[in-house]
């Protein structure tokens, strides 16, 4: 059985907003003291925003030029100053330029991956640990295990008290990728699945609406109905005799109780409504599924939501030209579909989500994070793109760039250097592990220690730690 296919098949909801990957392992508890009481600026997010360039983002055509390096190497783009004298970006990113004071970028991210590719870089990325041997010996076909690690964002449910009727964390517009290949990395796994995202979906057809397949009625269900908690117990008893899964009694019952919370919660109803956005508001950001999803993200922040992931939505109409699957995966025609497509979008997105968040006062306590599961080739031609003439750039996972802002961190700045050619971190190296740990110190997670099935105790991630000079 798929472990992601909706659970009653017959009439009622996916409550994928409770049960979507893994099997539970045991709820996890905090062990011991509280730790040291930690710094005046540390735990300042009260949010998180995790934008994740699907396909791998180019470092060096973007917020890491070189151009000072050969041409075959550096690419056709022109560097420009920003409002931020520390910082230049790619010529194709003039809006956010204007918003670079604002920015942190950390350009020494070192993920090697000895499988190259995308799966092992959303786990690494997405979790801090370094992929195990199964992502080398299955490739596309590692699916999720139950006992993989969590993906931050879990680990934020988990850890941070829930601040209102929705769940702790929300992941939209897609679950990358297509099944049978999802995308590792993206769930609690070992946690348990009651600390699992909600799942919501936005489409490049309708952008400005978003559903939860979770919270789909069917079969005659009424709003009334949902008012008869027995009623919907009922069903839920029965979607559990139809699963063949194993979950413990407690686990079960959490589900029961999140999935009601949410289904006749009028928070959720108005959060997931971006008709009373204005205009100029949505103008602001820019039409495509992926602005209007920074959008609604910046709502689930204002809904006091932990921690929200938007994954770069894929156009597939831009498939072909890119050698890719429509996302930042630029195998071919790299610099083509950079300037015509990928940084055009994304610079009024995500330029348009830190001026949104400052105008509201919530930048200061909203971290943004920019991510992505690898960097590009510098050297210039990819071989199953036709090389040199291709004009692509194929994975690299020896050296990426992050971007931050808010939520505690200081602007204008640059942390960490690469060598001449953007090929690997020089001064100041990093993991993403170190990235994952900034993030928790940015939130105020300072144990990290959990418990499994057993009651045996274990560390949520043992390796890196915050990088401190990001914080002002």
């Amino acid at each position: 059985m798929n472990r992601f296919e909706v659970i009653d098949r017959r009439s009622m909801l996916v409550a994928s907003a409770s049960l979507l990957a893994g099997l539970p392992l045991g709820s996890p508890q905090l062990l011991g003291s509280p730790g040291p009481e930690p710094a005046a600026n540390a735990g300042q997010a009260k949010s998180v925003i995790l934008f994740f360039l699907c396909g791998g983002a180019s470092h060096i055509d973007t917020w890491d030029m070189k151009p000072d390096a050969p041409v075959e190497y550096r690419g056709p783009f022109a560097s420009i100053a920003t409002s931020a004298p520390e910082i230049r970006l790619c010529e194709h990113l003039p809006k956010l330029a204007n918003q670079a004071h604002r920015l942190a970028i950390v350009r020494s991210v070192g993920a090697s991956v000895s499988t190259n590719d995308h799966h092992a870089g959303y786990y690494y990325n997405l979790t801090g640990h370094v992929p195990d041997p199964t992502f080398l010996s299955l490739g596309n076909d590692r699916r999720p295990y139950a006992d993989d690690w969590p993906s931050m964002a879990c680990v934020v449910a988990n850890k941070v008290p829930s601040r209102s009727s929705l769940p702790n964390t929300i992941s939209l517009p897609h679950k990358p990728s297509k099944a049978p290949y999802t995308r590792p990395g993206q769930f609690a796994a070992r946690l348990g699945v009651e600390f699992d995202p909600l799942f919501v979906d936005g489409s490049l057809e309708k952008p400005l609406q978003f559903q939860a397949p979770s919270l789909a009625l069917a079969g005659g269900t009424s709003a009334e109905l949902l008012q008869s908690r027995k009623e919907l117990l009922g069903r839920f008893n029965q979607a559990k005799r139809d699963l063949e899964r194993t979950a413990d009694e407690s686990n079960w019952k959490k589900h029961q109780e999140r999935t009601l919370n949410l289904l006749v919660s009028s928070q959720a109803t108005q959060a997931f409504d971006l008709s009373s956005e204005t205009e100029a508001t949505r103008q602001l950001y820019g039409t495509s599924v992926n602005a209007m999803s920074l959008l609604l993200a910046r709502r689930l922040v204002e809904a006091q939501v932990p921690f929200i992931s938007v994954f770069w939505r894929e156009n597939e109409a831009i498939a072909d030209a890119c050698k890719s699957e429509g996302a930042w995966d630029t195998h071919g025609n790299n610099f083509e579909c950079l300037k015509k497509h990928l940084l055009p979008e994304f610079d009024q997105a995500f330029s348009g989500l830190l001026i949104d968040l400052h105008q509201r006062g919530l930048l200061d306590e909203t971290l943004v994070l920019v991510t992505s599961e690898m960097g590009r080739k510098p050297k210039i031609g990819d071989p199953r793109s036709g090389g040199t003439n291709g004009a692509g750039r194929d994975h690299w996972t020896h050296c990426q760039s992050v971007l931050m802002a808010g939520g505690g961190i200081r602007g204008g700045m640059t942390y960490g250097t690469t060598d001449r050619y953007a090929e690997y971190p020089a001064e100041n190296p990093v993991t993403p592990a170190d990235i994952a740990k900034t993030v928790y110190r940015a939130v105020g997670v300072e144990n990290l220690q959990a418990t499994d099935s057993q009651g045996r105790p274990y560390h949520l991630l043992d390796e890196g730690r915050a990088i401190e000079p990001l914080f002002g």
